[in-house]
Formats: structure tokens, C-alpha cells, sequence
């Protein structure tokens, strides 16, 4: 079992946009369509983990450097996660077989 040893940090749509270089209009649509995924107070207020700025800046650059939509890349971070995914178990593998 593993614990955080520091509370995440949020910030408010704003100045999550702010840090991400974004406009506010856009980082609220990566929310909409799941891409970014914020946490919701009582009050109905979303805040932004300090850590998705650089999942934020990654949906950036492959938006700007591939000729597709927000809602495929969703599914482009997904392939690309399972990849990482792949390669950490096969490198897990390969280090068990050689010992």
C-alpha cells in the first residue's frame, strides 16, 4: 500500500489555464470530453490537479503536431498509456529471466 506524502495541489480553471498556456474555454472542453479530469467541490466548482499540466501540455503538442481532433486524441493518450504499460511489463520480464 503506498500514501501520498504531500496533499495535491489544485488550482481553479484559471489559473490552471494560466499555467498551462491555455485558454480557460479550452481546458473546461478537455473536461468536457474527459481528456482532463478535475475534481468538483460542493459548491460545484472545478479544480484542476497541479500534476495534469503536463498531461495538458502533452494533449497540446499533439494537437498542434498531428492533423487530429481532441476526441481522437483521447483515444491516442489511451493507446499510447497501454504502450507504456507493455513496455514496462516486458522490461520487468526480460530483468526476471536474466537473473
Amino acid at each position: 500500500m503506498t500514501y501520498a506524502l504531500v496533499r495535491p495541489r489544485y488550482l481553479s480553471l484559471d489559473a490552471f489555464a494560466a499555467a498551462a498556456r491555455l485558454h480557460p474555454e479550452l481546458v473546461a472542453r478537455l473536461a468536457a470530453l474527459g481528456l482532463l479530469e478535475p475534481s468538483v467541490d460542493a459548491r460545484g466548482i472545478r479544480w484542476f490537479r497541479a500534476v495534469d499540466l503536463a498531461v495538458a501540455a502533452r494533449i497540446h503538442r499533439l494537437y498542434t503536431g498531428l492533423p487530429l481532433n481532441y476526441a481522437a486524441i483521447g483515444v491516442l493518450l489511451d493507446l499510447l498509456d497501454r504502450i507504456d504499460e507493455l513496455e514496462a511489463t516486458l522490461r520487468r520480464r526480460s530483468w526476471t529471466s536474466t537473473d
